[in-house]
This record gives structure tokens, sequence and C-alpha cells, in this order.
């Protein structure tokens, strides 16, 4: 009965139910103990929700993008304009400057992922479920990644240009590109570096919630509750 009781809790929780969906599940529950989708769903929330909060608070840390495996590079456009520049006064150091402005940039953003992460995932449906328990070891980042890019690119872009604006990386970035714009027979350089620090970023997260994903499905430590053991063991099994 407690272990009915915290699986209602789960489901309730993760799904929002109404009062219908709330009562069909608690039946579920109570008549069977083969894996429900309203499991499968709750499991997949709870695992996709544990890589998000693991990984955005890796990435938000200092030198979480800037000194790993994740750092932004600049595009070569950019790196044409560093190169450039090295050799007149007061943009010496202009590539390391601007890389490193960029990525804390990126790392300040990512504190502010995980809601707007979280608040996607939520609003995760019971149809998929079985399926992406059933796919690939990243079926459920793919999956989420398809439903929400978009609306976390326009929720996210902001935040990029807020945390740019804090580290002064734009305005240095701007200075930067006119000086070389000024060059005789130079192509010239759009200084936005929106767009492209956002679509980064976002790729660090989630390519840190597909290696959740993957360490949860493959490795049982990781499975911390009974309902992430009991959704992937069916995992295991297929």
């Amino acid at each position: 009965m407690k272990r009915l009781a915290f699986l209602f809790f789960l489901v309730f929780t993760f799904f929002a139910c109404d009062p219908a969906d709330v009562q069909k599940t608690m039946e579920i529950l109570s008549s069977s103990s083969e894996l429900t989708k309203g499991e499968a769903g709750a499991g997949l929330k709870e695992a996709l929700t544990l890589g998000i909060s693991h990984g955005s608070s890796i990435l938000s840390a200092k030198d979480g993008y800037f000194k790993s495996k994740y750092k932004i590079h600049l595009p070569p456009e950019a790196q044409k304009v560093t190169a450039k520049l090295q050799n007149i006064p007061g943009f010496k150091n202009v590539e390391n400057i601007i890389l490193e402005k960029i990525n804390r940039g990126a790392e300040d953003a990512a504190k502010k992922a995980k809601p707007i992460f979280v608040s996607a995932i939520k609003k995760m449906t019971f149809t998929d479920a079985m399926d992406i328990l059933m796919g690939g070891n990243d079926a459920a980042t793919k999956y989420l990644k398809k439903a929400t890019y978009n609306q976390l690119y326009k929720e996210f872009n902001p935040v990029i240009i807020k945390s740019l604006d804090k580290f002064q990386a734009r305005k240095y970035w701007g200075n930067a590109v006119s000086t070389y714009n000024k060059i005789p027979l130079v192509t010239k350089v759009n200084s936005d570096l929106d767009d492209y620090v956002t679509k980064q970023a976002l790729a660090g997260l989630f390519t840190m919630v597909q290696k959740e994903e993957y360490s949860i499905r493959k490795d049982k430590s990781k499975r911390v509750t009974d309902l992430l053991k009991k959704v992937f063991a069916k995992q295991d099994n297929k």
C-alpha cells in the first residue's frame, strides 16, 4: 500500500493528471504489477530530470564549458578575425579573451536552463513513453530535443544575450569586428554572436542529458529510486 501511494504521488506530480486520469492510473496500479504507461512515463521524466539537474549543475559551474569537452569554440569566420587582429594594438589576445567571455556567458545562462527543461519534460504525454523506453540509448533525449528545441531556443536566447552582455562579450566582439572590417580588402564579418553561442550552449546541454540518459540505462547503480529500477528493468529485458 505504501508503494502504491508512492507511485500515485509520482504519476500525479510528473503528469499533472486530471482526476479521471488519476483514478484510471490508480486502478491500473492496484490491479497489476506489470509496468504501466504511467510508470514508464514517470520513470522517463524522472530520469530526464535527474540528467538535466546533474548536467546543468556541471555546465553552470565555473569552467563548466570553458575548460571541458563542451567548450564553445569560435566559428570559422570569427577565427579569421582574430588571426588578422593579433598584430593590432589592443587585440593581441583577442581570441583567448573572447573565448573565455562567450563560455562564461554560456555557464551563466546554464543556471537558467533547468526550469525550462523541466517544464518541457512535464509536458511529455503517455503516448510515446513505452516507445521511448524501448528505443535506443538516446531515445528520450532525441524525443525531448525534437519536441522542445524551438521553444527552448526562444527562451534561452535572451538569457544568453543577457549573459554575454554581463561579461561584455558582445561589446568586445563588436569592437573587434569593427576594427577588422576596416582592414582593406577583407570580407566583411557579421558581429552577431548571439545565435551561434545559444545553439552551442544548447548543444552542450543536450549532450549532457544524453550522457545521463545513457548512464541510467546502462548502469544499474544510477537507478536511485524504486521507480527507476522497475522502469529500466523492462528495458534491460527487451
